[in-house]
This record gives structure tokens, sequence and C-alpha cells, in this order.
């Protein structure tokens, strides 16, 4: 049986244009193992990507805590005036505390009573989720104008609870110095164990 000649032409074009007649497609099966697929993988990569925040939450932490020492360090030697950076709960007045999660501030404190002078010239709320802890007997650290913070050694460690592998340290030497690195094996372990 022969086509008419407009069936014919119509034809050659869809065969031209690369159609075939019948449309493939996707079967609701095939849809279905897909979403099951890519459940599997979000379920194997879910834990890993919590671990990841987690980690980057501390160093963020630790960073930040290094800029604002950093920071209590050059406004001492620029001002000339004694600087303390302590913990704080309120974000105007030093706790006397060695847990610092909760915030910290900086202010000059010429009267050397552990508080600031006046109104703090830098704070920060708390740490969600973070346990900061510093060396126990130091709740504070105060520079002097030449940038030294002569007795006011403290090591610092950053951590989320019952994570032992993920523990960061900050560290200042009487020199004013600071820097920051990975916690020891005991650190990494007092840390994590903080309630």
């Amino acid at each position: 049986m022969t086509l008419p000649p407009m069936q014919e032409r119509v034809m050659a074009m869809r065969e031209a244009c690369g159609f075939r007649g019948r449309q493939a497609g996707v079967t609701l099966i095939e849809q279905i193992m897909v979403v099951a697929v890519l459940g599997v993988l979000a379920a194997i990569a879910v834990p890993a990507l919590a671990r990841l925040f987690q980690r980057n939450q501390v160093q963020l932490a630790q960073t930040e805590f290094i800029a604002a020492l950093q920071h209590a360090r050059g406004t001492a030697v620029v001002s000339g005036k004694p600087t303390l950076f302590c913990p704080s709960h309120d974000g105007r007045s030093c706790s006397n505390d060695t847990r610092w999660e909760t915030g910290w501030l900086i202010g000059h404190d010429t009267a050397r009573k552990g508080q600031p002078d006046a109104a703090p010239l830098r704070s920060r709320a708390g740490y969600t989720g973070i346990v900061v802890l510093g060396d126990s007997g130091h709740r504070l650290v105060r520079f002097q104008s030449d940038g030294s913070a002569s007795g006011m050694t403290n090591t610092w460690r950053f951590c989320h609870r019952g994570q032992p592998d993920q523990v960061l340290v900050v560290v200042i030497a009487n020199s004013g110095r600071v820097r920051g690195a990975k916690a020891s094996a005991e650190q990494a372990a007092s840390c994590a164990a903080a309630q």
C-alpha cells in the first residue's frame, strides 16, 4: 500500500528531524529507583556534612578568638592603656569564669580591677553548641602598653561535647604572642568531656 504524496513528505520530514514514531519516556519504576538511589546517597552524605559543619564552627570560633586577642593587644599598644580580654555573660562586664562560650569583651582596665573602665570597646555574644574552656585560675588576659601579657599565659580549648577529634586550641604567651593549634590528646579529652 502506498501513501499519498503529502503523507510521504510528512514522514520524510519527521525522519529527517529524528522523529522515529514512538516517543521514549521514563517509567514510574525508573523514577522510583532514582528517588531511592538519591535517598541512599543523602543518608550517607548527611552525617559527613554535619561533622564538616561542626568542624567549621570550631575553626571559626578559634579564628575569631585569635583575632580578638590580637585586637586587644593592638589596642593596648596604640592607646598606651592596659587592655583586658575577658569572658562575659552580658557583653558589659567581665564574668568570674573560665568558661568562655557565653561570650567575651575587650576594654581598657587602667585601674587594674579586672573590669572595663567604661563601656567595652568590643564584645561578642556566645558560641552556640561550642565549648570554650580556658585554663583554670586565669579568667582574663591583660595586655600592657608594650603588647606583653605578663603572668597571663592561657590556653583555650574549643570543641563540641563528645568529639575529641575536632578540638583546637588558642595559646597566649607572656610576650603577648597569640597562636592557634590542634589540641594535644589530653586537651582534647578534657574539652570533649566538659559539661
